[in-house]
């Protein structure tokens, strides 16, 4: 079975939700490989951090390399965050994931110029040419913004997944919607939803009760590592002043 398969059959069981761990640079990839996890996912924004970059403002070109570190680390799939497709091509866009090793990506409906809302039946005519491209090498999936830019509008969330999903998304993703909505959202699209972990919010287990089938984390797991090492070098510090 390819990558693309794997990661695919995943999101459809035996067993349910799929957590996807969010690594930032081989480094972490290899430390949640190692646990057992079946693929991972890269959020963008873990990456541009460990980059040195704002989230967003990370070039294609180190992205891409960033991405093609991950997945030489691990034997697992990996997914790309490639936000909105960085201005590329479809067909630019599936051979530069090709070339980086990575069998999944997310992309959002978030237009980069503007920070507003694409046009959906746009979105989804770009998904399409996606599609057409990777054939069936790529799992995509295909975030929703609606709740991230303030529209709280149940509909509409429903009416953007069911076109993405025609345009061949294999999952969707409508980030940070209030997690009671994941069952009605999934069963108003029809394919697999992925919910994120947020600091205060329900666990990865108790997402996928309420009708999440993927679990990813963004940046989170970069936040706690970032906590742990602070409280390193804090201990650090105070011994060195004890010391002197």
């Amino acid at each position: 079975m390819t990558g693309s398969a794997t990661l695919r059959a995943l999101h459809h069981g035996p067993h349910l939700p799929l957590v996807l761990p969010g690594p930032w640079d081989a480094a972490s990839a290899k430390v949640f490989a190692d646990a057992g996890f079946p693929a991972l996912a890269t959020p963008s924004a873990g990456v541009a951090a460990s980059l040195g970059y704002e989230d967003g403002r990370t070039p294609a070109d180190e992205m891409f390399a960033a991405v093609a570190r991950i997945v030489r680390a691990v034997d697992v799939p990996v997914s790309a965050d490639v936000e909105a497709g960085y201005g590329l091509s479809a067909k630019e866009l599936v051979g530069r994931l090709a070339d980086a090793g990575a069998v999944g990506c997310n992309l959002e409906d978030t237009d980069p110029a503007t920070g507003a809302l694409r046009d959906p039946r746009e979105q989804a005519d770009w998904l399409a040419q996606v599609r057409a491209e990777a054939g069936d090498a790529l799992v995509i999936n295909a975030r929703i913004d609606t709740y991230l830019r303030g529209v709280q509008d149940t509909e509409e969330t429903v009416r953007r997944g069911r076109l993405y999903a025609e345009a061949g998304a294999d999952c969707v993703y409508p980030i940070l919607a209030p997690p009671p909505l994941l069952g009605e959202l999934a069963a108003g699209i029809g394919i697999p939803v992925n919910a994120v972990v947020t600091p205060d919010g329900p666990t990865p287990r108790e997402l996928g009760a309420l009708g999440a089938s993927r679990i990813t984390f963004g940046p989170g797991l970069l936040h706690q590592a970032m906590a742990a090492v602070a409280g390193m070098a804090e201990r650090l510090r105070e011994e060195l002043s004890a010391e002197g």
